[in-house]
C-alpha cells in the first residue's frame, strides 16, 4: 500500500498556504509533518481527509480498496475531540464505531488499551482534556482504517499517555498501517520520516 501526493496546492481565502507539495508514504511508515504555525500542516491533513478542497494536485492510494476513496480509508484526529458530552465514554465510542465502520477492536478493548476502561460509564462531559484525547485515540482503534491523520496527537497527554500513544502507533505501523502526524514535538518512534512545510522553526 502506498499513499502518494503530487503537486498539491492549497489556497485558503486569498492566501496560498502551500504549493507544489508532494510526498509518498508506504505501508508501515510514519511521516511527521513539521513547520511553523500557519505553514499548512492542518490543511494538508484535512485535504487528505477530504475536508479541505485542494486548488490543484492529486492524492492517490495504491494497494488498498479500490471501491473506497482515500478519505474513506482515513481516520482524522484533529485539534478538537469530537465527543457528545451527554453520552457516556462507552456510548461515544460505540457511536463512532458504528458510524465509521467495524473491523477494529471491540469498544471495551479499545477503552482498556487507552486506559479509560474504569471510566466507561462516565458522561464524556466530565472528562479532562487528556482523557478526551485518549477517547479520541480509542476511536482509531475501534473502527479500522489504514491511514491515520493525526494533528498534534500528543496534545494534552501526560508522559505516560504519550508513551501509550507511541505504542499504539507502533502497533498500527507494524500491521501495515500508515500515519501522517502534524507535530511540533517528538512522537517517541524510531525511523520517522519528516516533511517540513514553510520555514523550518
Amino acid at each position: 500500500m502506498r499513499l502518494s501526493a503530487c503537486d498539491l496546492v492549497c489556497v485558503r481565502g486569498d492566501r496560498r498556504v502551500f504549493a507544489d507539495l508532494g510526498f509518498h508514504l508506504d505501508a508501515g511508515e510514519l511521516l511527521a509533518i513539521r513547520g511553523p504555525n500557519g505553514a499548512g500542516k492542518t490543511s494538508l491533513l484535512r485535504s487528505i481527509a477530504g475536508l479541505v478542497r485542494l486548488a490543484a494536485g492529486r492524492i492517490e492510494l495504491a494497494g488498498a480498496d479500490p471501491e473506497l476513496t482515500v478519505a474513506e480509508q482515513s481516520h482524522y484526529l484533529g485539534h478538537h475531540d469530537a465527543l457528545k458530552p451527554s453520552l457516556s465514554v462507552a456510548e461515544n465510542l460505540v457511536f463512532w464505531a458504528r458510524y465509521l465502520g467495524t473491523g477494529g477492536m471491540r469498544p471495551a478493548e479499545a477503552l482498556e488499551t487507552v486506559g479509560l476502561a474504569t471510566l466507561a460509564a462516565l458522561p464524556a462531559g466530565y472528562l479532562s482534556a487528556g482523557q478526551r484525547r485518549r477517547l479520541s485515540v480509542a476511536r482509531l482503534l475501534a473502527a479500522h482504517r489504514p491511514i491515520w491523520l493525526l494533528d498534534e496527537p500528543t496534545s494534552a497527554l501526560d508522559a505516560a499517555a504519550q508513551a501509550r500513544l507511541a505504542d499504539i502507533m507502533r502497533r498500527h505501523l507494524a500491521g501495515g498501517g500508515l500515519i501522517l502526524a502534524a507535530t511540533h514535538g517528538p512522537l517517541g518512534l524510531d525511523g520517522t520520516r519528516e516533511l517540513v512545510l514553510g520555514d523550518s522553526p
